[in-house]
């Protein structure tokens, strides 16, 4: 760790916080104490532990959001969950959230598996817009997490009795599903595009569960084609990689919502995948259903990547190609 003072006309005295709980000081510090030196790190401060206590020397600011980090971090252990380099990332960055904003320290989703915790503000913004409204449009670029926080929304709501199914689609083949031309039967036509959606309910649902609730239908995993002609009620509809509809199946889909359900689109308008010269369904329904009472859109940035950073930074140079190239 950085052991000499941070020479800086803001900084000020150290400040000393103190945790009650000995025995989970050895993971909050991190082995090496590797957490302490990523928040020294990321903020340009001075972390130095003593005991049950952290001695926080640097900028005014920096030393508040280390401290409100280790604080959620600590939370979390106390919780029973644990930490990882991602979750000392995620406490920095909802340091400035406030506890009360949602009524507790932050919109947790509750399955089977494990707690999911939101990463960045505008993730908070997003498990809290899935609750109160009855259809949420998830934009963005890959890695910001609105389509696992979407299905890990529908297993919670799906545990907890608010809904009795959950359907999960996704447009297969670049959006013309020509799934007749693929080897196979339909669940293995349909697989390969469902993927990291079924890595989400993995991940929330203890194996043997996904397995019996996808045959008796509890859980459908279909291609956007099979929504055609039906009425999704009582359940948590997602469509996944919406950009890629049509406008015409874009409506289709959206008139599908039944009494006490729950639907989610997620999509990134920059990775449309349709042939030159046609619309993408996404931007012709954020375009149409802006300020429609009972929608919400919740819209990403690379600020909101929470994979490896370097993605992120690899979003933000494509942004500001395609920003110069539109001057």
């Amino acid at each position: 760790m950085q052991q000499g003072d941070i020479a800086t006309q803001s900084a000020v005295a150290p400040r000393v916080i103190e945790f009650d709980d000995n025995k989970l000081l050895p993971e909050l510090f991190g082995e090496h104490d590797k957490n302490l030196v990523r928040i020294e790190t990321q903020l340009g401060i001075s972390l130095i532990n003593r005991g049950n206590q952290i001695a926080l020397t640097g900028p005014k600011e920096s030393i508040e959001l280390a401290e409100a980090g280790l604080r959620r971090l600590y939370a979390r252990l106390k919780g029973g969950e644990g930490i990882e380099d991602a979750d000392v990332d995620a406490a920095l960055r909802m340091a400035n959230q406030p506890t009360d904003l949602f009524g507790q320290q932050e919109p947790v989703i509750r399955t089977r598996r494990r707690h999911i915790s939101p990463r960045t503000p505008l993730q908070a913004e997003y498990i809290d817009a899935i609750r109160r409204n009855d259809l949420v449009f998830g934009l963005g670029p890959a890695g910001t997490g609105k389509t696992y926080l979407a299905v890990c929304m529908a297993v919670s709501m799906y545990v907890s009795g608010q809904v009795e199914r959950i359907i999960l689609s996704r447009p297969a083949v670049e959006a013309g599903e020509r799934l007749g031309f693929l080897p196979g039967d339909m669940k293995e036509k349909v697989d390969p595009y469902l993927r990291p959606i079924y890595d989400a309910l993995y991940d929330t649902l203890p194996a043997d569960q996904v397995t019996r609730k996808l045959e008796n239908g509890d859980i459908e995993v279909a291609p956007l084609a099979f929504m055609r002609g039906r009425t999704l009620k009582n359940a948590f509809v997602l469509l996944d990689e919406a950009q890629n509809t049509t406008t015409m199946q874009m409506k289709m889909f959206l008139t599908r919502l039944g009494e006490n359900s729950r639907m989610v689109i997620t999509g990134d308008l920059s990775q449309v995948d349709l042939p030159t010269g046609q619309k993408s369904g996404l931007a012709d329904a954020v375009e149409t259903l802006g300020g429609v009472r009972g929608i919400e859109m919740i819209r990403f940035t690379a600020a909101d990547v929470v994979r490896h950073p370097l993605v992120a930074r690899i979003v933000e140079a494509y942004d500001a190609r395609q920003g110069a190239a539109s001057l």
